[in-house]
């Protein structure tokens, strides 16, 4: 199978498991832990929706009830988000993800080389792998070696992340 096709049925995988993650968060969002579907609390209150805050931590928001809500890789590396980025999520009433960026994490820039180990991309910055999106790597036709600029949070000693800015 050519690269090409290789990489586009990667990011078709990708795709499907954030959209079941998505489906399966909405599930339990109205379904009762019985099963039986439970009716809003207020839909007045919240015309546009559920409403949850949380942080990005490189793939998904983490939310303050510690769930995991996906974030769409193309939306995480369109908007370069690094972890520690606060995520405002409009969940509406037709059951759409809407997110939003509401507080940036401090960020530094740097340039690595382009890796890849069991499957996964990473940018080594200066001997430590910071991995990346595959929609990243795909969106800017990224190939394994090349040197690259990524975004890595500043305050965060233990990011394990980095958000691709371009390639150079």
């Amino acid at each position: 199978m050519p690269d090409k096709q290789l990489r586009r049925l990667k990011t078709l995988l990708q795709e499907a498991e954030t959209n079941l993650a998505a489906a399966r968060e909405l599930l339990s969002s109205v379904l009762s832990d019985e099963g039986s579907i439970v009716a809003p609390a207020d839909p007045v209150a919240t015309p546009e929706g559920k409403v949850v805050e949380g942080i990005f931590d490189g793939q998904v928001m983490i939310g303050p009830d510690n769930r995991n809500y996906p974030v769409p890789s193309n939306y995480a590396s369109k908007s370069k988000l690094v972890e520690g980025d606060v995520l405002k999520l409009t969940i509406t009433p037709e059951g759409n993800f809407l997110y939003k960026q509401i507080d940036p994490a401090a960020r530094r820039n740097a340039v690595g080389l382009l890796k890849m180990r069991d499957g996964v991309y990473y940018v080594d910055v200066d001997g430590r792998d910071y991995r990346v999106l595959l929609a990243s790597v795909t969106f800017f036709k990224l190939k394994v070696g090349e040197r690259v600029a990524v975004i890595v949070p500043a305050d965060n000693a233990d990011a394990s992340w980095a958000a691709v800015e371009m390639a150079l």
